[in-house]
């Protein structure tokens, strides 16, 4: 009786209201990127793209904000 019950997913949930946009150089998303990393910056998410990521991928890993690389 104490276990919760699991809602369906909706086919719009986690899906972007607005395109992506890399935090580092611009690139817009042409869809959901699931390759593209997510870093939280001061209370923000902020996304990068593959090539912004593997270019500082070691202050990312470090978890230094974006303006220290």
């Amino acid at each position: 009786m104490d276990q919760k019950t699991q809602q369906p997913a909706s086919e719009d949930a986690g899906a972007p209201s607005e395109p992506m946009v890399c935090a580092c150089c611009g690139t817009v998303a042409e869809s959901l990127p699931i390759t593209w990393t997510c870093s939280v910056e001061g209370g923000a998410r902020r996304y990068f793209c593959d090539d912004c990521a593997r270019a500082n991928i070691r202050g990312i890993e470090g978890r230094l904000d974006s303006a220290w690389w």
